[in-house]
């Protein structure tokens, strides 16, 4: 049987290869657009196509959640059996701060926009547009990762922590908080592309995980001054303490990562959202006809698509819900859960 942090391997490798795979075929509809059109192209057949690889590779990493968990409990001498079954499609179509991901995904033509009146060149503006697109769906993609996996953990009584593992290369706000345990309902301090995972234990036991240091000491003297900067790297190398040397908290979140404050979603399209005739475009239907949208996961009516009342994030649950009753009971209610 795989050991706990030989399973954290395989889960990473998986969302990796995933986000590898949705942006280069982001990468291959963005060279058929033009700087000229960009807004009209994402919010066309072109946009549709990539949101809709999004959502894919955001109902995989979702998927593969809950046999994660049960195998990394399992492995712990525990039991796989949960006491409720996660809904891969209630994260799907949900951007890291809770809003649209068609909206979110938006924002690179108006970065092309700005590049473009910035006095750069349309192909440099091209390619900066390219890069927020493929950092977005990045980011988006191991967000509902790491959500999915909280969920699983919260669904299985087994599990009482985690502890985040982080792979390099990586950012020194996350080398430091390498090897860290947190309980398992607790926010994941993360910033945009983060990469970090989750680490689910079954009792309080602390696994083969690197520490900062040890991070740090693997890294090539090259990477170390990239990462800590030249005085900081040389300050850890003689013995400074890296906690000391990096703020962790500095640009980091614990539940959103794109500047929103609230962590709720009305998720679903309307005909009359900014994004949201995308669908109906890329499906040939004009602009102005009626529409299903998608509530909690599940279709709703054809008259519009947006839900009258928020939905609570799985992180914003977490913060409100004092104890692992109440969060079953928020998440079913909210639909991540069954």
């Amino acid at each position: 049987m795989a050991t706990s942090v030989e399973l954290g391997q395989a889960r990473y490798r998986q969302v990796s290869a995933t986000v590898r795979v949705i942006v280069q075929r982001i990468q291959q509809l963005w060279q058929d657009l033009s700087p000229a059109s960009i807004e009209d192209d994402l919010v066309g057949p072109a946009g549709a196509a990539m949101l809709a690889a999004v959502t894919e590779g955001q109902l995989t990493v979702a998927d593969a959640a809950q046999a994660y968990i049960a195998a990394q409990m399992a492995a712990q001498g525990g039991t796989a059996l949960a006491e409720a079954t996660l809904v891969a499609g209630a994260f799907a179509g949900i951007a890291p701060d809770g809003g649209p991901l068609e909206t979110l995904l938006f924002l690179p033509a108006i970065g092309v926009r700005s590049r473009l009146a910035g006095g750069m060149t349309p192909e440099e503006a091209m390619i900066g547009g390219l890069a927020d697109m493929a950092r977005y769906a990045s980011t988006a993609l191991a967000d509902t990762a790491r959500s999915a996996d909280q969920v699983g953990m919260a669904a299985n009584r087994n599990c009482v922590a985690y502890v985040r593992v982080v792979q390099l290369p990586a950012c020194s706000r996350c080398i430091v908080l390498s090897g860290q345990m947190y309980s398992y309902s607790e926010g994941f301090d993360r910033h945009p592309n983060c990469d970090c995972q989750t680490l689910p234990l079954r009792q309080h036991e602390w696994p083969g995980v690197p520490t900062p240091k040890q991070l740090f000491e693997s890294m090539s003297m090259a990477e170390q001054r990239r990462v800590f900067t030249v005085d900081g790297a040389r300050a850890i190398g003689e013995g400074a303490d890296v906690m000391q040397v990096v703020n962790a908290r500095r640009g980091m979140d614990t539940a959103h990562v794109f500047g929103r404050d609230v962590k709720a979603t009305h998720e679903g399209a309307t005909k009359r959202g900014l994004y949201g005739r995308s669908r109906l475009r890329a499906a040939g239907k004009g602009d102005f006809e009626k529409t299903a949208g998608l509530r909690f996961g599940q279709a709703t009516s054809r008259r519009y698509g947006r839900t009258t009342t928020p939905r609570l994030m799985p992180e914003e649950i977490f913060r409100i819900a004092d104890d692992r009753a109440e969060q079953l009971k928020l998440l079913r209610r909210y639909g991540y859960i069954v």
